[in-house]
């Protein structure tokens, strides 16, 4: 099992809090935030993880090197950045299988990868998205599903309070899907596919309850100082 992490972003709202740092390593109780997904990510027979990587990665490639505890680790770097689906895009040449696990390096959703693995497989889908059920949607945007789990609806955010299921930022990505693409090397995994190729595509959610947190908005980056504690190996 193979995952691509995307830690290169800026964290523009995260920047009156945390200095000079990818928001990837943005320190939660001394500790590096990547440090706690990839912990996650040891435990979930992850065996490799590539990084993509832009903004100040020298940091994220001293710290880590080649290697986290039983994970093997290599980077792809974005000289200029790619957005979200770029980012993955340029991973992907990297992964030695047939799929990947993708997600934010910035966000926290701990759920059981194997079997959402297992759901992908079954059902046969080109991309699977982790959907987490929320009481308040506004924040994040809503993800429609059928009644067999596949997409058939995206809702932008806005100001309403409605409950639903929000894009948990973890994917598995079948990799002949986005390789054989014609996204071009910048563009949004979210907007330009999600949103767009949900109809012809074998696009499917995958609902779980685990643990979720965003910390890109310096509130939520306060909750994680203390809510993380419990995750400290």
């Amino acid at each position: 099992m193979e995952a691509i992490i995307l830690a290169g972003g800026f964290g523009t709202r995260l920047q009156k809090v945390v200095n000079d740092l990818p928001k990837s390593m943005a320190l939660v109780n001394d500790k590096p935030f990547l440090e706690y997904l990839l912990n996650f990510l040891t435990g979930q027979g992850i065996q490799k993880v590539i990084l993509s990587v832009g903004y100040k990665r020298e940091m994220i490639q001293e710290h880590f090197k080649g290697s986290y505890k039983q994970l093997t680790i290599s980077y792809a770097i974005e000289e200029e950045p790619l957005g979200t689906g770029g980012g993955i895009l340029n991973a992907l040449g990297q992964v030695e299988g047939e799929s990947a696990f993708a997600m934010n390096g910035d966000s926290m959703f701990r759920i059981d990868l194997q079997a959402m693995q297992h759901l992908h497989q079954k059902i046969g889908a080109d991309l699977t998205i982790a959907l987490r059920y929320l009481d308040d949607t506004s924040r994040f945007g809503t993800v429609y599903l059928d009644t067999e789990k596949r997409v058939t609806g995206f809702f932008e955010k806005n100001l309403k309070s409605d409950p639903g299921y929000i894009n948990g930022g973890v994917y598995l990505i079948n990799k002949n899907f986005l390789v054989s693409s014609s996204f071009g090397k910048k563009f949004s995994i979210e907007k330009d596919c999600f949103e767009k190729c949900y109809k012809e595509s074998g696009i499917y959610g995958y609902p779980a309850k685990g643990y979720f947190l965003d910390i890109g908005i310096p509130e939520d980056y306060m909750t994680a100082q203390d809510e993380f504690k419990r995750f400290d190996d």
